[in-house]
């Protein structure tokens, strides 16, 4: 089960970085009258649960958990949700990348924390430290700031533009 976990711990990676670095055929495949961003989410979404089931097959669950595990998860989910309140689904969706207008923020998180929803998700992913493997938290952490640095040399040029 180790190699399968791993493979479904990176599944959501390479789709980001097609993403990221294609745009264009994103908004394209997508077509008129679907929102980009809405189809991303959804299929983000469902690479989140590949990811949970591949870390769930390898855990071992116990109760209660270690007393870091509290404020670990708090921050770093508090973190996530402040991000998408701020950003909403097209912020958090690349909707930049598809052409959309997304405005600056720069109320807390932002500006305060560089990164804060991977920053966050790496939190969670800390928190459960007791009961998954630190491979795969490694793993899907690494996942993580490959996608801040890739996302860190964004060249606006190669945004795509939205189909009207």
């Amino acid at each position: 089960m180790g190699l399968l976990a791993a493979i479904g711990v990176l599944a959501p990676f390479p789709f980001y970085y097609w993403l990221w670095t294609n745009p264009h055929s994103w908004v394209n495949l997508c077509g008129r009258g679907r929102d980009p961003s809405r189809v991303m989410a959804l299929v983000s979404h469902f690479l989140k649960l590949v990811q949970f089931i591949s870390l769930f097959s390898v855990s071992s669950l116990s109760w209660p958990p270690p007393l870091y595990f509290w404020p670990l998860i708090a921050f770093g989910q508090f973190l996530n949700f402040r991000v998408y309140q701020l950003l909403g689904e097209s912020g958090t969706y690349y909707g930049v990348r598809f052409g959309k207008n997304i405005p600056w923020v720069t109320k807390f998180p932002f500006g305060y924390i560089k990164d804060p929803q991977y920053v966050g998700s790496i939190l969670s992913l800390l928190a459960c430290w007791s009961w998954v493997p630190l491979q795969y938290i490694l793993l899907w952490s690494l996942g993580y700031v490959f996608m801040i640095h890739l996302e860190s040399t964004e060249i606006p040029a190669t945004r795509a533009k939205p189909l009207s």
